[in-house]
């Protein structure tokens, strides 16, 4: 082997030791620094001032529950200190020696076994502490709160000492109570000092609820007793006193048995009372409820009759005159209507409803005569009377607007029967004066269509003449007839200015069209057509048609603008 290739090999050796060598001082250097945390996380968790806490804990002497949950704290602490220290120690020192001759492996699990040790004992440290102050800050609970509890029972207790009165039935119920929270109060100071302040925590809680419950049930139940005790008593009595005066005075309740409805109020108030006494407060509160809707009903009951009788004795004179007086203006209206239908149809049934108002009012005339009597005779019940006079009064009233209903419809027939007569020479002005403006025109015939209406108008207008005439007249009948030839009319002078019109038009057209009457046929054919529809049929509105169409055809434009010039002539004549 040559030389160089002997010291290649030798210099490749010492590097690879080299590298090795600087790789386990990087190893060493980073596990030292490991365990170096691992001492510091060591040295903190034994500084922490647990041992401090446990002997704090342990001078107040707890007893009970409170001790045996000490002692396990203290125990858990004591294993920390002891056997878990001693086996992080050897740990560390394992840990410590393998480094030291670089066995790497073993090195990196028995690190990883320190940290959980160590993570392990810091847990534990954390939930003894917490569990330590847990403890204390119980037993400080317990004595600030005691004292609040128990200043708001000794209030509580005078209150109910001083004002016993107040509380009616309640007040043995309530001692009861301040007994049981007095003995509850006792045991939480007993528990307290012997050094169970877990267990003492709860009584106290216990004393707390039933103090505030306490206190509720002695603002609540003055109130509800002054109710029973005072004010439904003196309700009660001020109706009994107020019935008893009303029966002195005549006053009569035939629906209701005020007596029995007194004492059922009675009755009532007695349970409610007995209810009371038990500190049953929600349904005291409810039979309250039910006790004065009795009480205003019956105070409700005698205020109705009461106001009745005022009512009655104002009205029933008011009531008795207006019945005097529909009873006159209906016979009035009797003798109006009997002279108005010797000269009048009657179609609404004037007559029998009237006859019907006086059955009516007789009726009601009856009752104010029987109600005065009744009255008179201190037998009546002023609240049904009221009610008879409020609705008499109304039926009257009706009756007093159908009556001035009938009257002036009376009284229309009249106006209408001037009024009709009055538009008959109107009506046959209208009627001559169409008649007139065709006759003017000199037409060679009338279409019959219009002599038909003409007629027909004529004849309605003679029909309405003669229905004046009647000496009875339907009126009704009369005014369908006006509105009847009104309308005949206004068609007729539709019609009438119509067959002018298309008269007239046509005349001019054919004189316009005679221009092209040799040099068109088809204007000659229609020319021809047109004058025999105008003068022979008198179809006047289908020859200018006939002659319109055909003298557009030549001379588009043409029928417009001597329709448009006859009627703007037309309108100047006018």
């Amino acid at each position: 082997m040559k030389t160089s290739t002997i010291l290649f090999i030798f210099l490749t050796i010492i590097i690879i030791m080299a590298l090795l060598y600087v790789v386990a001082v990087l190893m060493k250097r980073k596990n030292e620094e490991k365990l170096d945390e691992l001492e510091e996380r060591k040295v903190a968790l034994f500084d922490l001032p647990v041992f401090e806490e446990v002997q704090e804990v342990k001078r107040m002497h707890l007893v009970g529950q409170s001790q045996n949950t000490f002692r396990e704290w203290n125990q858990r602490w004591a294993d920390i200190s002891t056997a878990a220290f001693a086996e992080l120690e050897s740990k560390i020192f394992e840990v410590e020696n393998l480094n030291d001759t670089f066995r790497f492996i073993k090195v990196k699990d028995s690190l990883e076994n320190a940290f959980d040790t160590m993570d392990n004992m810091e847990k534990e440290v954390a939930a003894i502490r917490t569990g330590l102050k847990e403890l204390k800050t119980s037993e400080e609970r317990n004595s600030e709160a005691v004292q609040e509890a128990l200043d708001k029972y000794e209030m509580i207790k005078e209150t109910v000492k001083s004002s016993e009165k107040q509380f009616g039935p309640a007040t043995e119920n309530i001692k009861e109570r301040v007994v049981s929270i007095e003995n509850e109060f006792t045991q939480f100071v007993a528990l307290n000092t012997s050094g169970d302040p877990m267990e003492a925590r709860g009584v106290l809680e216990s004393a707390e609820k039933h103090t505030q419950e306490l206190e509720k049930i002695v603002e609540e139940i003055p109130p509800l007793y002054a109710k029973l005790d005072t004010e439904y008593p003196a309700q009660i009595k001020e109706i009994e006193t107020g019935y008893k005066q009303m029966k002195q005075d005549n006053y009569r309740f035939p629906e209701i048995n005020v007596e029995q409805e007194i004492a059922d109020v009675q009755a009532k108030v007695t349970e409610a009372n007995n209810i009371l006494g038990k500190g049953l407060l929600t349904e005291v509160s409810n039979i309250n409820k039910v006790i004065e809707e009795q009480i205003d009903h019956l105070y409700d009951v005698l205020e109705t009759e009461i106001k009745g009788r005022d009512y009655v004795k104002t009205n029933l004179p008011t009531v008795s005159e207006y019945v005097t007086h529909v009873e006159k203006n209906n016979r009035q209206l009797m003798i109006e209507l009997d002279h108005t239908s010797q000269s009048y149809a009657l179609n609404n049934n004037e007559l029998g409803r009237a006859r019907g108002f006086q059955t009516k009012v007789e009726e009601l005339g009856q009752e104010m005569t029987n109600l005065n009597e009744a009255v008179k005779n201190k037998e009546v019940v002023f609240s049904t009377a009221e009610k008879n006079l409020k609705d008499s009064f109304n039926i009257l009233k009706e009756v007093e607007g159908q009556q001035v209903e009938i009257s002036t419809a009376l009284k229309d027939l009249r106006k209408d029967e001037k009024a009709a007569a009055g538009k008959i020479e109107g009506y046959e002005f209208q009627l001559k004066t169409l008649k007139r403006r065709v006759e003017k025109r000199r037409l060679p015939g009338i279409p019959q269509s219009y002599l038909d209406y003409f007629f027909v108008t004529s004849d309605r207008l003679e029909e309405l003449t003669t229905e004046l005439n009647r000496l009875r007249i339907d009126m009704t009948y009369i005014n369908k007839l006006v509105g009847l030839v009104e309308s005949d009319l206004d068609v007729l002078e539709t019609k009438t200015d119509e067959l002018i019109d298309s008269a007239a038009l046509t005349e001019q057209m054919l004189q316009y069209a005679n221009r092209y009457r040799h040099t068109h046929k088809n204007v000659a054919d229609a020319m021809e057509r047109s004058l025999m529809l105008f003068s022979q049929e008198f179809k006047y509105q289908e020859a200018l048609d006939e002659i319109g169409v055909a003298l557009e055809q030549v001379e588009p434009g043409a029928f417009k603008r001597i329709e448009s010039y006859y009627y703007q002539s037309e309108t100047e004549e006018i």
